[in-house]
């Protein structure tokens, strides 16, 4: 069964809005975990916030077509950035594996917004690029933060750990 450019487009800004989720929920366990890195933990708040208004950009294009966010998508997807947060906590490493994980999420997101800005135009929406493009211009700008903050980040966790400290949070 065929489906329509715009149901497609529907489906593509259900699956954004669950990955937010995912995302908010990600970074809200991470960011507990921090704090031996000030800079990403107040980086990483910014980006939650971001994150909820990216959530509720989507949310507001899915009005204008008279439906709204899958909640069981958005309810599985954060499950599981809480089990991804998890699953590095015990790792000495865990903010370096944290980095290298965020990093390559950023720009999963990065490439769902293009994807996206490509489905809105063949399904004929006009009003709703200019919110998803500002979405994607702040997973931009984090994914290229995290990226210049990489070395930052492993000669911190390189003195901390070979001083003796604590150097995974």
């Amino acid at each position: 069964m065929a489906s329509s450019y715009k149901e497609l487009y529907i489906t593509g800004l259900r699956n954004a809005h669950a990955l937010e989720n995912q995302a908010i929920e990600l970074l809200k366990r991470q960011v507990e975990r921090l704090e031996n890195y000030p800079a990403m933990s107040k980086r990483m708040r910014q980006h939650i916030e971001e994150s909820r208004n990216q959530a509720k950009r989507i949310e507001q294009i899915l009005n204008q077509f008279g439906t709204s966010e899958s909640s069981l998508k958005d309810a599985g997807l954060g499950l599981m950035g809480n089990l991804l947060a998890l699953a590095h906590a015990p790792a000495p490493d865990e903010v370096v594996k944290n980095t290298f994980a965020n990093y390559a999420f950023e720009n999963y997101e990065i490439a769902s917004y293009r994807g996206l800005l490509t489905m809105a135009e063949a399904a004929g929406d006009t009003s709703g690029p200019a919110l998803l493009q500002q979405s994607l211009d702040e997973e931009t700008r984090m994914a290229e933060w995290i990226s210049q903050h990489l070395p930052e980040t492993i000669q911190t966790y390189i003195q901390r750990n070979t001083s003796g400290q604590t150097a995974g949070r």
